[in-house]
């Protein structure tokens, strides 16, 4: 079979890694320079079996229904569902429509300045102000300050900090607990869960600075038991299903719940509509049956396939460029790959990445290589993925030193 991986990330590169383990042609558009197989060709003129679409801006664009168009097997929403992580007001109200616990929220426009501030002053104090577009996972501000989250507001909708993507802006109360990332298979009506894992969404260390795209992830999460995996199913994602397929969307691909996990029990912070990143490079690795065939399946509306997984843990720290989320500087030579990926327990999965014309290979985004360890326990894993990490270098490398240190904060 002919998969196409669409993406140019660590996800895709993660993707293609794992749907490449057996006979499977493997091909990654666009790609990037690090990742094996990629073509400049676009997707949607690639001759495959089956596309499996990583990122969520041509999931949003409607990427799925125009191969589906066409008779091709594919992985990933239409453009209906993915509005699910296209905007957080529709999102919010499907989880409302579902009766999925979540937190208190309203939604304002561009000319609604003063009526969000007020509304943000009737809150009790944790305050989340995000982006209702997409905006590559930094869209999202958590403060304490009330000053903070007022600047904020207006920054967004006047459009200077997320352009049209802010122009609309979620408030939401902020919820207190440890967070949970839990990827769900779906193939319009039955509901596989995944292993579960944590990921670090601000850049520094302790949860300090702005929030990115993700510093790192490990996976499994102590304490995170199947029973509780099950709650989570019933009382979340299978309600959420039963919503979208109840206003006429069928949908197929991976919904990921991003929870938190409060003193009243889990409730939905976001939903993604493909395979989180770096969620993917710590989850997908430690399945031990065919991703391919699964993945035909829901793609087909006949998941029938209960994926296996290893007990060995992993761990994934994200290497950023200098300046990232807010300036990346680009173009710095990467040095130590060949290196790390000799290591045992080792994979180094590229994202932003480029040639320069010393074929060598250089940064070219934010997020650059996504470190991997794995390891029988998450100790060993994390010592796996950070004995690599300190083998790359650029000038200014930027990483957290503290992924699945304390695993889950329980």
């Amino acid at each position: 079979m002919r998969v196409c991986v669409v993406g140019s990330g660590a996800r895709e590169h993660a993707l293609a890694d794992v749907l490449g383990r057996g006979d499977d042609d493997v091909v990654v558009s666009p790609g990037n320079p690090g990742i094996p197989g990629s073509t400049p060709q676009p997707a949607e003129e690639v001759d495959a079996d089956l596309f499996v679409i990583g990122p969520e801006q041509p999931l949003v664009a409607g990427i799925a229904d125009r191969l589906r168009a066409k008779r091709k097997l594919v992985f990933g929403p239409g453009a209906a569902g993915a509005q699910l992580e296209g905007s957080k007001t529709w999102m919010k109200r499907a989880l409302v429509g579902a009766g999925v616990p979540t937190a208190r929220y309203a939604t304002f426009d561009a000319s609604q300045q003063e009526e969000a501030v007020a509304y943000l002053r009737d809150l009790p104090g944790l305050y989340v102000v995000k982006a209702d577009g997409l905006a590559a996972g930094k869209g999202v501000f958590v403060t304490e300050s009330l000053s903070d989250a007022v600047e904020d507001v207006r920054a967004k909708l006047s459009g200077s900090s997320f352009g049209d993507a802010g122009r609309r802006v979620v408030i939401e109360e902020g919820l207190v607990g440890p967070e949970l990332s839990l990827l769900c298979l779906c193939d319009g009506e039955r509901v596989i869960p995944l292993p579960p894992a944590q990921d670090y969404k601000r850049v520094g260390d302790s949860d300090q600075g702005p929030n990115t795209g993700g510093m790192g992830a490990y996976s499994p999460v102590p304490r995170i038991d199947q029973r509780a995996v099950e709650g989570i199913v019933d009382r979340i994602v299978e309600p959420t299903v039963a919503w979208l397929r109840k206003n006429d969307i069928d949908y197929r691909g991976v919904l990921y719940a991003g929870l938190m996990l409060t003193a009243d029990g889990p409730k939905v912070i976001e939903y993604n509509v493909r395979f989180g990143d770096p969620e993917t490079q710590v989850v997908l690795p430690r399945i031990t049956s065919d991703l391919t065939s699964v993945l035909v399946e829901v793609a087909a509306g006949q998941l029938v396939s209960e994926p296996s997984f290893g007990s060995d843990a992993m761990v994934t720290v994200m290497m950023c460029t200098e300046g990232y989320p807010n300036a990346p500087r680009p173009g710095d030579p990467i040095e130590g790959l060949d290196e790390a990926q000799a290591m045992e327990g080792v994979r180094v999965y590229c994202a932003g990445v480029a040639r320069d014309a010393s074929a060598r290979l250089t940064t070219a985004g934010g997020r650059v290589l996504s470190v991997t360890g794995r390891a029988p326990d998450l100790p060993g894993a994390r010592g796996a993925a950070y004995r690599a990490v300190d083998v790359l270098r650029w000038p200014g490398a930027v990483v957290r030193r503290d992924i699945a240190a304390s695993p889950l904060g329980l």
